[in-house]
């Protein structure tokens, strides 16, 4: 099927509306709200990482307003139960004084859902929450249920090192999209987040985009082209974060114990054609893919104890990486 400039047009005119919407309200926090978008059109997850009070759940709220979809919010806390996201069976009585089992559905049966706080459950909570993502399904008793499309889990968690946080074990953080930190305001930005939050009047936010169109730029990404070198980059990019390949750049046999899965090269080249149709264009380029690893690859990297010993981190790892790649391209 031909994608004519019509509707190229069209769909970055969309998204850019849903920007310009959500900008009213979130300031100063565009590649946070990129990556948010990018992972809703490519039917992946996101986990965004930062301190509290930085907008993280103004986020999501924001946008399901914009997009007029179902928004929930699960507080996630030491004595959160499995039960207490997906449901439970609940026997009633019918008309005729029988019982029988019905289905009570939990906040996971939403369009968007922000698990705040994730890290601070317990792993077998967190363990429901990530099995209703991968699955797109809900089983209670002998009954499975499916979650409406679109469907999009936001979990925020704490910096690791805080307090009562129960870390996601490694296999559990592949299954989100992107990874994404958020940081701390510019003065300016600080500046305009005061100014737009002590108003008296409430801000006043315009539908942009409904699930409809969501569906049809998901299956217009799809169409974006993959040529056979920008493919091999993402190979690339994800081999070079692996150990165990001979060519692998030096920081990474030195610092990195495990690499990332091929869900790594999966995830660029799924969010790297998003990012293309939101910078107008039915192409995937190499400069989209080093745009979007950052937060593809961060979480599905674990570093050696070499790493920590030497003051290393994820990100500064990465970006000798990237150069190396780069300086090859």
């Amino acid at each position: 099927m031909s994608v004519d400039a019509a509707t190229i047009e069209r769909a970055t005119g969309e998204l850019t509306r849903v920007r310009e919407e959500i900008a009213k309200v979130i300031v100063g926090q565009n590649e946070v709200v990129d990556g948010v978008l990018i992972c809703l059109i490519a039917g992946g997850h996101v986990l965004l990482e930062g301190v509290p009070g930085l907008g993280k759940t103004t986020l999501l709220r924001t946008l399901a307003r914009v997009l007029d979809l179902r928004y929930s919010r699960i507080q996630f806390t030491p004595d959160l139960m499995p039960g207490d996201i997906v449901g439970s069976m609940m026997i009633e009585s019918d008309d005729h004084g029988h019982k029988v089992l019905r289905f009570q559905a939990g906040p996971i049966f939403a369009n968007l859902v922000l698990a705040d706080e994730i890290n601070r459950a317990t792993p077998k909570t967190q363990s429901a929450l990530l099995e209703a993502m991968q699955e797109r399904t809900v089983t209670s008793g002998n009954s499975t249920f499916s979650l409406e499309a679109p469907f999009l889990v936001m979990a925020t968690q704490n910096p690791i090192e805080m307090e009562g946080t129960y870390p996601l074990p490694e296999a559990q953080l592949d299954r989100f999209l992107m990874k994404i930190l958020v940081t701390y305001p510019s003065r300016s930005d600080l500046n305009r987040i005061v100014e737009v939050t002590t108003k008296r009047e409430q801000v006043e936010l315009q539908q942009a985009m409904n699930r409809d169109q969501i569906g049809e730029l998901k299956a217009l990404s799809r169409q974006v082209i993959v040529a056979p070198h920008v493919q091999e980059f993402a190979i690339e990019l994800v081999m070079a974060t692996q150990p165990g390949n001979g060519a692998a750049p030096e920081p990474t046999k030195r610092y990195i114990r495990y690499g990332s899965s091929p869900r790594g090269a999966q995830g660029l080249i799924e969010c790297g054609r998003v990012l293309a149709l939101m910078r107008g264009r039915l192409h995937l380029s190499i400069d989209d893919l080093m745009h979007v690893a950052p937060a593809v690859l961060r979480h599905r990297i674990i570093l050696n104890f070499d790493a920590h010993a030497d003051g290393e981190t994820t990100e500064t790892i990465l970006e000798k990486i990237f150069v190396g790649l780069r300086q090859r391209a």
